[in-house]
């Protein structure tokens, strides 16, 4: 089974960095291409990043290109999503998610193992 556990959000003001990590199960990032998602309030969760595992490929939603990087070690079982220059509006919670296979899905059925979340807070 597939468990997965956020860590690293926080309080930061506007311009600032965070790195957030995913510590998952034994073997899982061999498997599973794992994905970043968020949810604000009153808003519907969203896709924000997602890695490849058959192909090593890497997606990003278009207002966080350029500024969100996600990579994964899969020597330590650990995502990482590093957000620079972020914003008052990438203020959310944010989720790591496996999917059912090797390949990142556009959809969020796709995506069968959630963690817990953890809040990022953008705010001066």
């Amino acid at each position: 089974q597939v468990q997965l556990v956020e860590s690293g959000g926080g309080l930061v003001p506007p311009g600032g960095s965070l790195r957030l990590s995913c510590a998952a199960s034994e073997f899982t990032l061999e498997y599973h291409a794992i994905a970043w998602f968020r949810q604000a309030l009153g808003k519907e969760r969203e896709r924000v990043s997602c890695i490849s595992r058959a192909t090593g490929s890497t997606y990003y939603k278009n207002s966080v290109e350029g500024r969100f990087t996600i990579s994964s070690d899969r020597a330590k079982s650990t995502a990482y999503l590093q957000m620079d220059s972020l914003k008052p509006e990438d203020t959310a919670i944010y989720y790591c998610a496996a999917a059912t296979g090797p390949y990142c899905s556009d959809q969020i059925v796709g995506y069968t193992s959630w963690g817990q979340g953890t809040q990022v807070t953008v705010s001066s």
